[in-house]
């Protein structure tokens, strides 16, 4: 089995920003600042309407779905070329699968606590008797986001996923 190590608070989190450079293949930006923001749906009734809102994930109980939304700036003066943004899934979660969005986006998942990226079909565990099979999405420990685009200095990108508490 895959043991996710460390405990990540619920809430506002600082996490890994990557950019590819032709000699280290991935390489940190300075300019780069990733604020993620756990949320929970609530309903409300307005004006005779029941509403979807989302509000602070202050208090969660097991079970409950949060959703992360990760705020990718470029505080930077210059732009930044294809961002590669990097997020552990909380140890004390389980990432919902297909839930990882990100508009322009090509988004790639860990097994291994964020050494080995790819898409959900090609990532294989090896289970107790030692054979190999396709992981399960309960057994991610990372995304990452690769935006296609060029973000411009002072510019914002968003990417999200949802997680349900262990």
């Amino acid at each position: 089995m895959l043991r996710r190590t460390g405990i990540r608070a619920i809430g506002v989190a600082l996490c890994a920003i990557g950019i590819p450079s032709a000699a280290s293949g991935q390489a940190t930006s300075q300019s780069l600042v990733v604020k993620a923001v756990a949320e929970v749906e609530t309903r409300v009734v307005q004006d005779g309407r029941e509403i979807v809102k989302l509000t602070p994930a202050n208090r969660v109980v097991p079970g409950d779905q949060v959703i992360y939304t990760l705020e990718i700036r470029n505080a930077g003066g210059t732009a930044v070329r294809d961002p590669t943004v990097t997020y552990a899934v909380p140890s004390h979660m389980v990432y919902v699968a297909d839930s990882a969005t990100g508009p322009g986006a090509e988004v790639r998942y860990s097994v291994d606590n964020g050494h080995f990226f790819e898409r959900p079909e090609y990532l294989r565990v090896s289970d107790t008797d030692g054979h190999s099979r396709q992981a399960k999405s309960d057994e991610y420990t990372h995304i990452r986001w690769k935006l296609k685009n060029m973000l411009k200095s002072n510019s914002v990108a968003y990417a999200r996923f949802r997680a349900v508490v262990k």
